[in-house]
């Protein structure tokens, strides 16, 4: 089950993320990205949501994310939690627009 909801502020943010573990989500199923490194962290550590990392993407894509530019890290990291390329794409858009964008993910 995946469910991702696009936010304009940290309020926002958090709301949506109370609202995920209201329908069973824990806080380590739930994902935040925004374009802002300095931002993404803040808001995550806030929030009590998860990082995307070497569980999620493995060693090698971990290790490649240092090379790459912003935009294709954040894809990256959007794929390896479930979205499809187009989707992360789609996304990545919003996220230079400034919005953030929480992904709540759960195994079938």
């Amino acid at each position: 089950m995946l469910n991702v909801k696009v936010v304009e502020n940290g309020v926002q943010a958090k709301e949506v993320i109370e609202d995920f573990v209201r329908q069973g989500f824990t806080h380590d199923d739930i994902y935040l990205f925004a374009h802002d490194k300095d931002r993404s962290t803040d808001l995550t550590d806030a929030l009590d949501a998860n990082n995307v990392g070497m569980a999620e993407q493995g060693f090698f894509d971990k290790l490649s994310n240092v090379f790459r530019s912003r935009g294709d890290e954040l894809r990256s990291k959007m794929q390896s939690v479930g979205l499809s390329e187009p989707e992360a794409e789609k996304y990545e858009v919003e996220l230079d627009r400034g919005r953030v964008l929480i992904v709540a993910t759960k195994a079938a």
